[in-house]
């Protein structure tokens, strides 16, 4: 048997949940599945992960360093508050596109009858997500595109949209795209 990098095999297992969870209607994502898929024994997925719990944290941990940075860079690059908050929009939904597993964790769908904690997590990424529209809506008005106080309804408003067509990815088996028509949606929220 070739030896394994550190890091490789928890990698490796995380992948494997990620792909498992792109079959909404496939087998149910027990440890049991997850180390056949693997191609190890339980004890050695728990070798690497205390418990499910803690393969879901690191899924959702990528989730977070992903979407979070990527927000960073376009918030960097990009000085008018609309097209940061345009630039976002797409970005979250072109990653649910690539992402159809992770997707189901941002909208909770995978981690129901998982920790309580993990959903309590989402919820956070959540209002992360919204304080970071709500950031560059501000900057927006500050530049003239609306008024002040419509920042924080604007930003609740994309939010939603973004998580309702993450709802609707999911819901349809992946065949209903987050980006289809996405282009005149966003034109016509940041109106």
């Amino acid at each position: 048997m070739a030896s394994t990098k550190p890091g490789e095999r928890k990698l490796q297992i995380l992948q494997t949940l990620a792909a498992m969870l792109e079959h909404p209607k496939g087998e149910k994502v027990t440890t049991a599945a997850l180390a056949a898929k693997v191609a190890v024994s339980e004890a050695a997925l728990y070798r690497h992960f205390a418990s499910k719990a803690q393969m879901f944290e690191g899924l959702i941990e990528f989730i977070e360093a992903s979407i979070f940075g990527l927000i960073n860079q376009i918030n960097e690059s990009q000085e008018d508050g609309m097209v940061q908050a345009q630039s976002i929009i797409m970005m979250l939904l072109n990653f649910a596109e690539r992402n159809p597993g992770m997707t189901r964790v941002l909208i909770g769908d995978a981690l129901v009858n998982e920790d309580e904690r993990l959903q309590l997590r989402m919820n956070q990424l959540a209002e992360r997500m919204e304080m970071a529209f709500r950031q560059s809506l501000r900057l927006a008005a500050s530049q003239g595109h609306f008024a002040e106080e419509e920042a924080q309804a604007r930003a609740s408003l994309l939010c939603s949209f973004v998580m309702g067509r993450w709802l609707r990815f999911a819901k349809t088996g992946f065949k209903l795209l987050p980006t289809e028509q996405a282009t005149m949606h966003v034109a016509l929220l940041l109106r």
